[in-house]
């Protein structure tokens, strides 16, 4: 008996990027798409294209790399939106629309001011005009955990009639117990058997989302909405990882279904996003988390030496984890080797950004005498990810002494001109940030900075990540630095959050998208 597809639909790069301080160049969103790709996820939902030009060009790229997975663009139920999505899809190989808008009496009545009727008809223009740019159009009951589920069945009838062909039903403030939503997905599969897909999108907010999301399988949902890491906005979505290792580990349970997941990229996409995002999973998530394969109790110790499934449900190989860390190259390593080396970590490099991964590692095997896979994984991707250079570090020199005033004194390259500048600070690193201000004519606030060693000795990478303001109006850019030393690293991420900021600048501004941006 042929087993039922359950479709992952991924929304790490549009729900999940509304995590605070979780935004991301254009750049860096496409190596996160590649990846997706590489995993297997059926749709990629690549943006919100209506919400800036830099969302727009971003699913554009995206648009024209991937071609095993179905692109998608969200649009509030508003034509120009759809055309936005329509627009910035276009070139896909597959590709989906996806409109919504809300159905719970709360938010018809209070945010949107509209009647049910009126709901109705926005609902079926946003599916007719989406029906001009694509075949594949999806539609959502905004906060469907709390609609009345007559409605549902009254609008889901509608949309359907004029061309959804998938129907998703978010928990969008993550309020549902498991046993609710299976109940509300069974009514709705049913009503709509044979029509239309049923779809959720469980939140986390109660720490429910991959139950609900598991409740629904057996209850009719075919598509599932969720993020790697479980990021989102709030306590996040649904978590990729845990939703597809449940249905495989428990084939006693879901024997029925199956998922196209290559799931031995679960931890190379875990771990490519929170180095973009600077968001670590915490040590206890389950499945990526650093402690998930950790077993320190004697007792643990003992079962496992004895049979590994005295304690592991999951083989660490099974999620693309090869607990292999040992000195696998150095500074007399060829290209060839560093090449191979990245292909089994999961990185395909084309020239360009190959060559300057040699070129960095080179340098690192100089001063580091002991190179990890983790080195390697935080090299690479800080060089795939690089915004536009506008600005490059070339040297920083720093004096700070208890009896002085730190200062920091550096010289930048933009473009082919090379500026030397120096600037004081209350400490060491307020005058690397005020030096490089004074250079760029940018005054950023430093809203976070996190500084963790990628992984052991005392000659450990440093890698940095730091959030900053450059405008007051603009979302916080995410910026990262790698080094030995850990100031250099500061410097870098700083930079590299500017030249982030200038690369998508007049980008950022939102076309009026600030009442509705959740599903």
């Amino acid at each position: 008996m042929s087993k039922e597809i359950i479709k992952i639909f991924d929304t790490t790069l549009r729900d999940g990027e509304q995590s605070p301080g979780a935004s991301m160049n254009t750049e860096e969103k496409i190596q996160i798409a590649i990846q997706l790709e590489k995993l297997g996820v059926d749709v990629i939902e690549a943006g919100f294209a209506a919400a800036s030009p830099g969302d727009f060009d971003a699913i554009s790229k995206i648009a024209q790399r991937v071609t095993n997975s179905t692109v998608c663009s969200l649009a509030r139920a508003i034509d120009s939106d759809v055309k936005a999505a329509g627009e910035a899809i276009a070139k896909a190989n597959m590709k989906r629309i996806h409109t919504f808008i809300a159905t719970s009496s709360i938010h018809m009545e209070h945010k949107l001011k509209m009647t049910p009727d009126e709901v109705i008809k926005r609902a079926v223009r946003a599916v007719s005009y989406a029906r001009e740019f694509v075949d594949d159009i999806e539609f959502s009951c905004e906060d469907a955990g709390r609609s009345d589920i007559g409605f549902m069945k009254e609008i889901s009838d509608a949309v359907i009639e004029a061309g959804a062909s998938t129907i998703n039903l978010p928990d969008t403030v993550g309020f549902r117990l498991p046993q609710e939503i299976g109940e509300m997905v069974k009514i709705m599969s049913e009503y709509t058997k044979g029509r239309a897909i049923i779809s959720v999108h469980n939140h986390n907010d109660l720490g429910l989302g991959v139950a609900n999301s598991l409740e629904s399988v057996m209850n009719g949902a075919r598509q599932i909405e969720c993020t790697i890491n479980g990021l989102g906005e709030r306590a996040g979505n649904a978590a990729l990882e845990e939703i597809v290792m449940a249905l495989k580990v428990r084939k006693d349970i879901f024997s029925n279904f199956e998922t196209n997941i290559n799931t031995k990229e679960i931890y190379p996409a875990s771990r490519l996003i929170a180095n973009i995002t600077g968001i670590e999973p915490q040590p206890n998530k389950a499945i990526v988390g650093k402690n998930a394969f950790a077993h320190e109790s004697g007792i643990h110790q003992d079962g496992m030496l004895k049979n590994r499934e005295t304690y592991e449900i999951i083989r660490p190989e099974d999620i693309g984890l090869v607990k292999d860390d040992t000195l696998v190259l150095g500074k007399h390593s060829g290209r060839a080797a560093f090449k191979d080396k990245l292909s089994k970590l999961g990185f395909t490099l084309e020239d360009d950004a190959l060559n300057s991964s040699f070129e960095r590692f080179k340098i690192l095997a100089d001063k580091k005498k002991d190179i990890y896979d983790d080195d390697l994984r935080a090299l690479v991707t800080n060089e795939m990810t690089k915004a536009t250079q506008v600005y490059e570090l070339i040297s920083l020199q720093l004096m700070d002494c208890s009896n002085g005033v730190p200062s920091a004194a550096m010289k930048i390259r933009k473009d082919d001109t090379e500026i030397i500048e120096a600037g004081i600070g209350q400490g060491t690193m307020d005058a690397i940030f005020k030096t490089i201000d004074r250079i760029s004519g940018f005054d950023g606030t430093l809203l976070d900075y996190k500084v963790k060693s990628v992984s052991e000795g005392k000659d450990a990478l440093a890698s940095v990540t730091v959030k900053v303001a450059f405008n007051e109006d603009e979302p916080a850019i995410i910026g990262h630095g790698l080094n030995i030393d850990t100031m250099l690293a500061s410097a870098r991420a700083y930079i590299g959050a500017l030249n982030s900021y200038l690369s998508m600048s007049g980008k950022l501004k939102k076309r009026h998208c600030d009442s509705e941006k959740t599903v």
